[in-house]
């Protein structure tokens, strides 16, 4: 996988998150630079997490999925990235939504675990095709961190306008994606 694939893939794996983020933006009244940082990290260790899980899951069946990998890869983040799109188009639950903003670290793990469980199946994916792990869940989760901070920002001074084109986003990245090592493995 390259570096661009790598980006792009921690960008449609963090836009759950960002959208849950962008959430506890629009519940502060006043922008908490701390609290938004504390939200960020939380979303960004999780989603790095989770990889590292999936990964060591998924090297202990490699010989068993490897010849199929880039089918494993294309049914995973299609239904991922599908499921993202379907939720915006069918028009969604709002029930990671909070109606006024407080700094709950119990209520952050459960959102973190809830929105990094797509990354565990991508962690399957690297185990099959000998993904550089170490350099690939930095990049997840420093690129989670960066947006989760930025989606707090701007639910704090934007309001709601972009949660639902993110999302949207997110999972079109993860459906591509999962395509393109589609046709490199066929190929």
């Amino acid at each position: 996988m390259s570096i661009a694939e790598l980006i792009l893939l921690s960008l449609g794996l963090a836009m759950d998150a960002f959208s849950v983020s962008v959430c506890k933006g629009l519940s502060m009244k006043k922008i908490d630079y701390r609290g938004a940082a504390v939200t960020a990290l939380f979303f960004g260790v999780f989603q790095a997490i989770m990889p590292l899980i999936g990964y060591f899951l998924g090297s202990r069946f490699e010989r068993f999925i490897s010849t199929y990998s880039h089918w494993i890869a294309f049914i995973l983040l299609g239904f991922i990235g599908g499921k993202m799109i379907f939720e915006v188009i069918k028009g969604g639950d709002d029930e990671n939504a909070v109606s006024e903003y407080r700094l709950d670290i119990k209520e952050l793990c459960i959102l973190a675990v809830a929105t990094s469980i797509d990354a565990l199946a991508v962690g399957v994916i690297f185990a099959a095709q000998k993904t550089n792990l170490l350099m690939s869940v930095s990049v997840i989760g420093g690129i989670t961190f960066a947006v989760c901070l930025i989606g707090v920002i701007i639910g704090n001074r934007f309001g709601s306008k972009y949660e639902k084109k993110a999302e949207l986003a997110g999972g079109i990245v993860l459906v591509l994606i999962g395509v393109k090592l589609l046709v490199d493995g066929l190929v």
